[in-house]
Parts: C-alpha cells; structure tokens; sequence
C-alpha cells in the first residue's frame, strides 16, 4: 500500500503543472474531460488485470493520480467563473465537502468487496461516464476575465499582456498554509489509527497484534470522524466567511489562521490524553479535524481571488504541488522515520514504548499546525491589495450538480485502488 500512495502522490506532483497549463490555455472543459476519461478508463482497465500481473495494478494507482490532477487543478476556475462572492464560497464548499464522502464510501465498499473487487472496478467507471456526460451537456464554458471586460478566450499571447509582473504574496503564504494543512492530514490520517490501537494496547482493551490485517474499529471510527467532520467544517467555514467578510474584508485568511492554531491545542491534548483516555482523544480528535476542515473552502476561494482568471488554472496547479511535495507526500514518513529513531534509543522495547515513540513524533504535527496558523496571518497582510489587482468573477449557476458527482467519483476510484 505504500508505494501504491507514492506512486499516486508522484503522479499527481507531476501531472497538476501540465494541466495547469493547459487549463489556462485551451477549453477547460476538455481538459477536465480528459482527466475523468483517464481515471474512468484506467479503473475499468484494472478490473481485467490478473494476479499474475499485480504490477500492473500499481501502475493504475498512478495513471488515477494524473487524472486526479487534471480534475484539482481546472474544476475550481471555473467554478470561480460561474459564481461570485458568497455564493463562490459556498458552491467551492459544496465542491470540497464530497472529498471525504468520496473517500468514506471508498473505504467501506473497498473492504466490503474483498472478493470482488473487479466487479466494483466496472461499476465506478460507469458513474464517471455519467460525470463525463454531464460535463458535456450542462456545464458551460465560461469566458476567462468577462469581469473585468474582457470576454475573449486567453491565449498564450494574451497571457504576456497583462500589465508589469508581480509578485502576489498573499498566494505564495496562502499556499504555505495550505501546504501545512496538507502536512498535518497526511500524517494524521495514515498513523493515528495505529497510534490509537497502540494505545488501546497500553490499556489493556486490545491484544497486541504482529500481523496485518488488525481486526480494529479504529480505522472505521477515525473515517467516521473525518467524513463528519468534514462535512460539517466545511460547511462551517463557508458561512462564517461569508458573514465575517461583510464586517471585515481579510476575514479569509484570518479565520483560516484561526483554524491553525485552534486545532494544533486540540491535536497536542489528543496525543497527551490518549495514554489515559482513549474517548477524551477521540473527542480532542473531532475538534481538530473540525477545525482543520474550517479552512478548505476557504483557501481556494482566497486563492482564486486574488490571481488574475487567466492564471488561475496555474496557481491551483502549484498550490496542489508544493502543498503534497512539501506536504503529505512526506508527512508520514517523517513522523515514521522520528518513531523509529526514538525506538531505536530504547534497548528494551515495549508496548509502552513502541506508543510513546509514536506519541512524541506526533508533536511535530502541533508546531506544523501553529506555523501554518502564522503563514495565513501573513496573508492577511497582504490579501487588499492583492484583491484589488485581480480581476472579480462572473455570476452563473446551474453546474454544481455535475461537479459534485464527477468529484465524488475523483475521490471514489483512487481510494478503491487503495483498499483494495
């Protein structure tokens, strides 16, 4: 399973660039046409491939994360081009709540299905030729800056002409911040699972186990956390932001700020009470994660107004990169790499041990949080001025619909790849 997510992360590192550019240059709905085509082809293809030929299955797992990159990069712009102020904010909340439905639907069909998983390989796929269908007939193409009284399609040309280059601060800390974000999930969502059935064996409530897989509820209830969470952060975020931007025009970057450093407390009391109480730092878990998921709309609306539209598809691209190189692409094997150095200073192993490591090395993730909580208040020092060079979007409306099942699917395949 580890090299199948490097394989994914690496593709996706490589691929959000190229369909960046793209999706800045040429027809954005054929490039997200593309990308579902590839993801949807290459689940369906995996269906046919035999034990005999398990590398090719792990070949999949990346051809998904460059398909997975098209759809990141261009599906934002435009929605970005559809709506304007609050009601962007909440179609790109609706946009980024079904990540974790995507992926909780993933997991409990993926090890429910461990003796068919080809059936489910051609079922997907179908629902992303629906995506696909829809993308076509309902969504529009929007014309790239019609706000700022340009309707013309950009061209490469029309890209150099743009006024004096500049240097846009508050995408470059935003993208800091998102990058700590994408650090502190990544780690968190591959080892505290382990972490809390460590702890359960501290306590005595669970038997030490030395083989996968580990009959453990624990990766069940963290997913159940993540997806409610999630859903309710999201949607929490969204409405604060519109209502505090009424009052206070830096309120994105600050409420994201204060989702950072909110949630790095909560994460430290998780780690520190789980040697005492598993339900305390399974409740200190939820807050955290809800106030991580405060920031997820957010910063793509924060990111999305302060680039001009015709670089848009580019500044998502980058965002995506730098935040998985820098961020969860590493996040777990850092924290992995910390525990076993701890271990190794200890002669006499235990169980105590073996979950004190893991529980130290996690407080990296609480310094990560608070440094991101301070990259967005440096964003907020620039977010006015960086607005007001950047070109307000159009109003428009019926496409969230498509958007919202062709971006279940993007989470719903790569993740069926992966449990399975």
């Amino acid at each position: 399973r580890h090299p199948c997510l490097s394989l994914f992360i690496f593709c996706v590192l490589l691929s959000a660039p190229l369909f960046g550019y793209l999706g800045d240059r040429y027809n954005r709905k054929v490039v997200l046409g593309l990308g579902i085509s590839l993801w949807s082809g290459v689940t369906l293809g995996s269906s046919f491939i035999r034990e005999s030929f398990s590398w090719m299955l792990f070949v999949s797992r990346g051809l998904v994360g460059a398909g997975t990159a098209s759809y990141s990069t261009v599906a934002p712009t435009i929605i970005a081009d559809l709506f304007e102020k609050e009601k962007r904010t909440l179609m790109l909340s609706l946009f980024y709540i079904f990540i974790p439905v995507g992926r909780s639907v993933a997991s409990k069909v993926g090890k429910g299905t461990d003796r068919y998983p080809s059936c489910l390989f051609k079922v997907t796929p179908c629902m992303g030729a629906i995506g696909l269908v829809l993308l076509i007939l309902l969504v529009p193409q929007p014309p790239r800056g019609m706000a700022e009284g340009n309707a013309a399609e950009s061209t490469p040309a029309s890209l150099k002409d743009h006024g004096e280059r500049r240097t846009c601060w508050s995408f470059v800390w935003s993208s800091l911040g998102v990058t700590t974000m994408s650090f502190v999930t990544g780690a968190l969502g591959f080892w505290v699972p382990l972490f809390l059935s460590r702890a359960q064996q501290v306590h005595g409530n669970v038997p030490p186990c030395f083989e996968e897989p580990c009959n453990s509820a624990n990766s069940l209830i963290f997913g159940g956390i993540t997806v409610v969470t999630g859903l309710v952060g999201v949607i929490t975020g969204a409405e604060v932001a519109r209502r505090c931007k009424k009052i206070n025009t830096r309120a994105d970057p600050i409420i994201c700020a204060v989702g950072m450093l909110t949630s790095s407390p909560c994460f430290y009391l998780a780690i520190v009470l789980s040697q005492k109480s598993i339900p305390a730092a399974y409740i200190f878990i939820a807050l955290g994660e809800f106030l991580l998921s405060l920031n997820w709309a957010i910063v793509t609306d924060l990111l999305l107004y302060v680039v001009i539209p015709k670089r848009q598809s580019t500044a998502v691209a980058l965002q995506i990169f730098v935040s998985h190189l820098l961020g969860d692409a590493g996040s777990p094997y850092l924290i992995g790499i910390i525990s076993e150095t701890i271990q190794k200073r200890q002669s006499d192993r235990s169980y105590l041990w073996d979950f004190q490591s893991l529980q130290y090395s996690f407080i990296v993730c609480t310094f990560i949080g608070v440094l991101g909580g301070g990259f967005f208040l440096l964003t907020a020092l620039h977010i006015e001025e960086d607005r007001k060079k950047a070109a307000p979007p159009l109003k428009g409306y019926f496409v969230c619909f498509v958007f919202l099942l062709t971006r279940t699917m993007h989470y719903l395949q790569p993740e069926l790849l992966y449990e399975i």
